[in-house]
């Protein structure tokens, strides 16, 4: 499997979960503070494609999967 990378910040329950949901399925991730590496949600959205409102945003090699709940299904598919 790709690599996970995670775009979060400090204080984001959702933000843990995916690391904790990588953690418990011995996922290879990056964790990625956006507030520590001053990533602005333009900056996600433009990677991404389209707006961004929330955090996470996890990707999967270079596919964006989404927030907590889209990467939640993509493990239960692939995990």
């Amino acid at each position: 499997m790709n690599k996970i990378t995670i775009f979060g910040r400090p204080g984001c329950g959702y933000c843990s979960r995916a690391k904790q949901l990588c953690e418990i399925k011995q996922f290879e991730f990056k964790y990625i503070d956006i507030w520590e590496e001053g990533i602005s949600k333009e900056d996600l959205a433009k990677t991404i494609g389209h707006p961004v409102d929330t955090v996470p945003q996890i990707f999967h090699g270079k596919d964006h999967i989404g927030g907590f709940t889209e990467f939640d299904a993509f493990v239960q598919e692939n995990g």
